[in-house]
Formats: structure tokens, sequence, C-alpha cells
């Protein structure tokens, strides 16, 4: 059975993980979701220093401190950045990535580059006017629905969001990721696919056209951009068929 570190999308801690990773456990798997700094129960560890480097620190130090081997790192969302990142310098700890609606990023790459510049100068200012120049808080419903979809979540899950999301470190944004970030060749590597990344991904869209390539394998779900809570049971199921 696998032993799989569960790391969280933007605004998110370990707990949003609870149900996928329950469910991953019946299935006799180890499943360990992660905090990262500056986020849900460790919001108090973060400062206007945390940044993408935090991050992956924060994935390769869990994963050492713990003696993992045969690790599988499932990054959702924001995710991908740290898991990337960390993907690059776990070496033969590392047996698989996991990459659920989000995909690897390249080197010098930050996540304000997945944005026009536009809606990036607007956080920029949302971090000065309310989060005290270092936070990004998370934004409403409506504008979360023009880059995620929403589908699947229900009123219970939304509210699960809106109390227990906290703001993001947006020095975690602005970072470019530095290398090393290619693991190495005997890594297995996986997509999951929902709606926003299935659209994606089958439009052509070029710089991800690599994921429909070995030696990816690609797994679909039909549901919205936050599957541990819209489908947390189908996509352990999928993880679980992912990692055999």
């Amino acid at each position: 059975m696998a032993t799989c570190v569960l790391v969280p999308g933007a605004w998110l801690g370990g707990w949003v993980w609870e149900d996928t990773a329950r469910a991953l456990r019946e299935r006799g798997h180890t499943a360990l979701p992660l905090t990262l700094t500056g986020l849900a129960e460790r919001a108090d560890q973060g400062g206007p220093e945390t940044d993408l480097d935090t991050h992956i620190a924060d994935v390769t130090g869990f994963v050492e401190r713990n003696d993992l081997r045969d690790v599988t790192l499932v990054a959702h969302s924001y995710a991908a950045a740290p898991v990337t990142g960390a993907a690059g310098r776990l070496g033969d700890r590392l047996e698989r990535v996991i990459y659920v609606d989000s995909a690897p990023f390249a080197v010098g790459m930050r996540m304000l580059d997945l944005m026009p510049p536009q809606a990036a100068d607007q956080l920029h200012h949302e971090v000065l006017a309310s989060g005290d120049g270092w936070r990004l808080p998370m934004p409403a419903f409506e504008v979360l629905s023009r880059s995620g979809s929403l589908d699947g979540l229900g009123d219970g899950p939304r509210d699960a969001l809106r109390a227990r999301a906290t703001p993001q470190p947006f020095g975690t944004y602005t970072q470019r990721l530095a290398g090393p970030a290619e693991p190495g060749p005997g890594v297995d590597r996986v997509l999951v696919a929902c709606r926003d990344f299935m659209g994606l991904v089958d439009a052509g869209e070029p710089m991800l056209a690599f994921l429909n390539q070995p030696p990816w394998r690609r797994f679909d779900l039909p549901t919205g951009h936050w599957p541990m809570l819209s489908a947390p049971d189908e996509l352990a199921g999928i993880l679980d068929a992912a990692l055999s």
C-alpha cells in the first residue's frame, strides 16, 4: 500500500483532505494531510517572509523528518508549485507525484504567471488594502468561480471553505520557482483532471500537451475544482487506482 502526503491548495489546510484521507486509509493506504506554513492551524507561523521556498521546505522537511520512503506527493491547485519544487529535491524517497486539477511548474514560473496582468495587479491591491501587505484573503465565491469550477460544492462545503480558509502568504504567489524541479526518471507521474483541467487539456493547450503523453497517466473526475470537498470518495477511488 502507498504512503501519500496530501498537500492542499491556496487558503486551505490539511483539514480539507479529511474525508479523502479517511477513504484512502479504508483502502489500506497511509494518508498524511499536510498544512503549509501560514495557513489553517499554522497561520500564526507565517509572516511577510513566508514564500514559495518556505512551502517547498515544508514538504521536503515533512518527508525527511518522518523518514518516509516510496512516498507519493498529491498536489491540489496552488500546491503544484511547492510539490514541483519538493519533487526535484527528494531524490529516491519519491515514488510518485499526483497533480489534482493542476500541473507541474517550470523553473522560473510563479503563481501570478497563471493569470492576466490585470488580475495579478488586483491581487496586489487586495494584499495592500486588506492583507497587511503580505496576506491574500480568500476571494468571494463569485470571483473564485472565474478561475475554478464550483460544481458539486453545496452549502455545507462552501460554508466550510469560507469559515476555515485563511489568508494566503502572498510571497508564495510572487516568488518564482527555482530549480531543481524535475523528479527522477523513474518517478510515476499522474494527472487527476477535474472539469477545469479536462477542458484545458482536451482543447490542446500547448503548455499542457505533455500531460497527455508518456510517462504521464491521466484520470478524469467530472466535478469542480475542489474534489476533496465535492467528491471526496470518488477522488479517493481515483487516487487508489493511480496508486496501484
